[in-house]
């Protein structure tokens, strides 16, 4: 039953962040909202709303391995898979802002995670906690990248013509703030579930709490962010797919972790600290390939599958 449950929660987390980011987006759009701002804030928050739910849950139910563990695993998906995936089908154009401003915040937030976590080497503590002055440390540089992106997004409005004002009937406008209210709920519930249900499989293999977080929780809330890249890249939108996992790792480091911690202290196990640094490492990866000719191709898309397919017999083993 456990087994079926999962199933269910993953699927109202996956369908719930599709009819939020779809009613979101619509709203915005109606409002006039820049598509800039849009594809920044309600697309790349949106595909991780499932990871926020589902970290929140789990740091106010004790689970702390399951909520740091999703978020680390996630990210690692996000950059080795879902980019990967996305560049095989198209080859992704990276813009000059991505990769002077927003991949080396991405990797900012890593190193800053990894700092926060490191309290028996740094601060000679008994055990490693990501406290709640931690998470407000997080929250803090999460305001910092907003102001950022409402000045990119105030800029490129200025630049853009606007579109006519809002004609779209009530009954439309009524049907999209139907579809973002149900469609959080969706998520919500489903984090809920898939915290409760994916603990009890971990439990009865024997799995720790750290495992089940890296593998069956972050595959399945960063299936969003799969869906929505591949779906760019399909329509040739690359500059919205890679976009799409850069704010999407940002929101999950500074915005979930930060809002977890503040609800309640998480106990780092010991192993995630490769993982932070795994992390870090293919950050900087995604950093060099962007670099090379503005462009993340065919081959660097084969590199970076691989890395993940031996990420997760890594950690299978190490458990």
């Amino acid at each position: 039953m456990s087994y079926l449950l999962l199933i269910v929660g993953l699927a109202l987390l996956i369908k719930g962040a599709d009819y939020f980011v779809e009613g979101a987006s619509s709203i915005a759009r109606s409002l006039n909202v820049s598509p800039l701002l849009i594809g920044l804030t309600i697309v790349a928050f949106g595909t991780s709303s499932p990871e926020a739910t589902v970290s929140i849950i789990a740091a106010l139910e004790g689970n702390a391995g399951v909520a740091l563990g999703n978020v680390v695993g996630s990210n690692i998906f996000n950059i080795t898979l879902v980019v990967g995936i996305t560049a095989l089908l198209n080859p992704l154009k990276v813009e000059s802002e991505t990769i002077r401003k927003e991949i080396p915040y991405t990797l900012l937030a890593s190193t800053v995670l990894f700092v926060l976590i490191s309290d028996m080497t740094l601060q000679s503590l008994n055990e490693n906690f990501i406290t709640r002055s931690d998470g407000f440390i997080l929250l803090l540089f999460f305001a910092i990248f907003l102001y950022y992106i409402l000045e990119v997004a105030r800029h490129s409005r200025d630049q853009v013509k606007q579109e006519t004002a809002d004609s779209s009937p009530v009954s439309s406008r009524t049907k999209n703030i139907l579809f973002t209210i149900g469609g959080l709920a969706a998520i919500i519930f489903g984090g809920d579930i898939v915290v409760d249900h994916a603990t009890k499989i971990a439990f009865s293999f024997g799995m720790s709490e750290t495992l089940v977080g890296l593998t069956i929780v972050a595959i399945g809330t960063s299936l969003p962010e799969l869906i929505t890249s591949i779906t760019a890249a399909i329509k040739k939108e690359s500059e919205i797919a890679l976009g799409n996992i850069v704010g999407s790792n940002i929101f999950n480091i500074l915005f979930v972790l930060g809002s977890a911690s503040v609800v309640s202290p998480l106990a780092v196990d010991g192993k995630i600290f490769i993982d932070v640094f795994l992390m870090i490492i293919i950050t900087v990866i995604l950093l060099v390939f962007s670099r090379t000719g503005f462009r993340i191709g065919k081959r660097e898309g084969v590199f970076l599958i691989i890395a993940y397919i031996v990420y997760m017999a890594y950690i299978i083993m190490r458990n």
